[in-house]
C-alpha cells in the first residue's frame, strides 16, 4: 500500500473504534511500525494528570451565584452547601453526613444537590484554570465527568439560572442565621457565611 493511499484511508477514520480496528489489523499482519503510526497519528496518548485544584468558599460562591445555582451539566437546581449541613446537624439520622462522603453513611443529597466547581475543559486536557472555564455542577456530575470532554460524554452546557427564580436557598440561609446565631460556632457554616458576606460586598 502506498503512503498516499495509507494517508487517505486514515482520513476516513472518523470514529475511535475505526482507529483501533485499523491498528489491530496492521498488528495482526505483523506491521508493528504501521500500527504504532496509526495510533500515534489518530488516537494519541497523553497522560492525564489531576491538577489537584482547590477553591476557596469565596471563589465557589461567586461561580454558584453567577450560574444561578444550576448544574450546568444537567440543568438541575442545586442547594447552597451549608444548608445541607444545617439539616444534617438538626437531623443526623434522617439526613446523615459523612466527612469522607462515604455513600453508605452519607445522604445522597450531598452527591446529587451539593454544588461544586468543575473545569469545562479539564486542565489535564489543555483547559485553563480561570473563571471562564469554571462551571457549577453537582458532586455527582463532577465525579462522573472527571477528565472527559463534554463531547466525549455526549453532554452539553445548560443555560445559567436566574437568581430571582432560584438562589439555592442562599437567602433562606442568611435569614436562618439572623435567628440562629449560635450555629456560627460551626466552622464550616461560619466559613460559608463569611464568604457570602464577602461576595455580597463585591
Amino acid at each position: 500500500m502506498s503512503v498516499s493511499m495509507l494517508c487517505f484511508e486514515r482520513l476516513l477514520m472518523t470514529s475511535k473504534s475505526n482507529v483501533i480496528t485499523e491498528a489491530f489489523k496492521a498488528l495482526r499482519t505483523g506491521a508493528l511500525p504501521e500500527a504504532k503510526s496509526i495510533i500515534t497519528d489518530n488516537y494519541f496518548f497523553k497522560p492525564l494528570e489531576n491538577d489537584g485544584r482547590t477553591y476557596s468558599e469565596h471563589q465557589k460562591i461567586k461561580i454558584f451565584i453567577r450560574d444561578g445555582f444550576v448544574d450546568r451539566y444537567s440543568g438541575e437546581r442545586l442547594i447552597f452547601p451549608p444548608v445541607l449541613r444545617i439539616i444534617s446537624l438538626a437531623m443526623p439520622e434522617e439526613f446523615p453526613f459523612h466527612k469522607n462522603w462515604k455513600m453508605s453513611d452519607c445522604h445522597l443529597a450531598y452527591w446529587q444537590l451539593l454544588p461544586t466547581i468543575d473545569h469545562i475543559v479539564p486542565v489535564s486536557r489543555g483547559g485553563h484554570d480561570e473563571e471562564s472555564n469554571w462551571v457549577c455542577t453537582s458532586q455527582l456530575r463532577n465525579s462522573a465527568k472527571s477528565n472527559w470532554l463534554l463531547e466525549e460524554l455526549g453532554w452539553h452546557l445548560h443555560q445559567v439560572g436566574n437568581l430571582k427564580d432560584w438562589d439555592g436557598l442562599l437567602g433562606l440561609f442568611m435569614e436562618y442565621l439572623t435567628e440562629n446565631r449560635a450555629i456560627l460556632a460551626n466552622r464550616y457554616i461560619n466559613s460559608w457565611y463569611q464568604a457570602t458576606k464577602k461576595a455580597n460586598a463585591t
